[in-house]
């Protein structure tokens, strides 16, 4: 009785250490996306804090000539960046999501399992590819590619980076949606077939709108994806600071400005302020993206019960 009670008190140390340690990690990670918020909001504020700007003038005015110094009188401007940041990744949006959602439908609807084994991975493949080989690829073949056939004299524009992202993001939607649509009940795919509805129908009229809060999910979560990338699109883009008035000519995004920038800006001074100051504004849309997808998640679940 001795030794079983001794092994009961060394099982309930260890379960009660064990439980302590998964905790403190668990609240650790918890904290640390809290403590990046918090450190970026002290970096970026600076810009209104400390230098004078305003916020407006920040989101809405095109003209940036910030002093690299600590002092202020420069200009801050980050709406050509913006703008840039929201065309290329809407494009590439736009480019990737049919070819998304119908490689999604082939794996979950119209192939055999044995075929469906050998789509999935080939799919995820694309996740594993550095960011730098797909900025290669489109520098190398991508950009020839479009100086050959298009009106452009570089090559470098908002369309080759488009295009790239269109690849890098196509996984993420795909693997989504593909979870999304397969989620859908057995039951209501045959009770479609036994109304007579064929099997274009029953994709397009009940798989698909009861799939739509994870294919959205999906997309949003590709399109913070495609925000947030950096090295792929700034060796395609042309990095050019100016706004983004045709597809065919070169821009920046606010990804790029920052990796390009950051290295050589005074710390302290005004222009390594405004780059912070644009780190915290991607951080401020990645929130937004991750809210709106836990919120359709809600959604998706609501409508299932």
């Amino acid at each position: 009785m001795h030794d079983l009670a001794k092994a009961a008190r060394a099982a309930h140390r260890s379960e009660s250490l064990a439980r302590t340690i998964i905790t403190a990690c668990g609240i650790g990670v918890s904290l640390v996306p809290i403590l990046i918020g918090l450190f970026l909001l002290w970096k970026g504020s600076a810009t209104f804090l400390i230098f004078g700007h305003s916020l407006p003038g920040f989101l809405l005015s095109g003209q940036w000539a910030p002093n690299d110094g600590a002092e202020s009188g420069g200009q801050v401007g980050a709406a050509m960046f913006v703008t840039g940041s929201l065309v290329t990744c809407l494009l590439g949006l736009l480019l990737s999501l049919p070819f998304s959602l119908t490689t999604a439908i082939c794996m979950t609807e119209m192939v055999t399992p044995r075929i469906r084994r050998f789509l999935q991975p080939a799919v995820e493949l694309f996740t594993g590819i550095p960011s730098v080989v797909y900025g290669w690829i489109g520098l190398t073949v991508l950009i020839p590619f479009l100086r050959k056939f298009l009106p452009m004299p570089y090559g470098f524009s908002v369309l080759a980076a488009s295009c790239v992202l269109a690849v890098m993001i196509y996984p993420t939607i795909t693997t989504m949606a593909a979870d999304a649509i397969a989620a859908v009940p057995r039951a209501w795919r045959d009770a479609s077939f036994g109304l007579g509805a064929t099997r274009w129908e029953t994709i397009t009229r009940v798989v698909l709108p009861a799939a739509r809060s994870g294919i959205y999910s999906g997309i949003i979560l590709g399109l913070a994806r495609a925000l947030g990338e950096a090295l792929a699109v700034a060796m395609v883009i042309g990095q050019m600071k100016v706004f983004p008035v045709s597809l065919l000519k070169p821009a920046t995004t606010l990804t790029t400005i920052i990796a390009a920038d950051m290295g050589g800006a005074m710390d302290g001074g005004e222009y390594n302020a405004a780059l912070w100051t644009m780190a915290l504004l991607l951080f401020l849309i990645s929130f937004i993206f991750i809210f709106l997808i836990h919120r359709l998640g809600t959604l998706q679940k609501g409508g299932a019960v």
